[in-house]
């Protein structure tokens, strides 16, 4: 499986990182390195789409945990749109769920940020 990763910006300036296929020892440095990249050029609120992702090992969920704890820090926040069973069940079976803020589709996520800068 190839696995790709793309960053766009939603209306509020929230980036959000795309990712595709499989996040892995192999794959989760480049993810590691786009959330670093967001963090120095400013961002505090971080979005990744997993609605394409097919598999995340524990080495994703450490780049995930690391960017949200570095964003914290910061009084920032790293939000995850996870629409994919499968997927969630990687974070209710870990615990995660509970430290991370999920939704279905971007367009919750989006009011959520709304919210959350009002």
């Amino acid at each position: 499986m190839s696995f790709r990763i793309e960053t766009r910006t939603l209306q509020d300036n929230s980036p959000v990182i795309g990712l595709e296929g499989e996040v892995d020892v192999y794959t989760a440095p480049q993810l590691k390195q786009t959330m670093i990249d967001l963090l120095e050029q400013g961002a505090r609120r971080i979005i990744v789409d997993l609605t394409n992702v097919e598999y995340l090992d524990s080495t994703a969920l450490g780049v995930l945990i690391g960017g949200l704890k570095r964003l914290r820090e910061a009084d920032g926040n790293l939000v995850l749109i996870c629409p994919s069973a499968r997927i969630k069940r990687v974070f209710e079976i870990t615990g995660l769920d509970k430290i991370f803020e999920m939704y279905n589709c971007e367009d919750e996520a989006a009011r959520a940020a709304e919210k959350e800068s009002d």
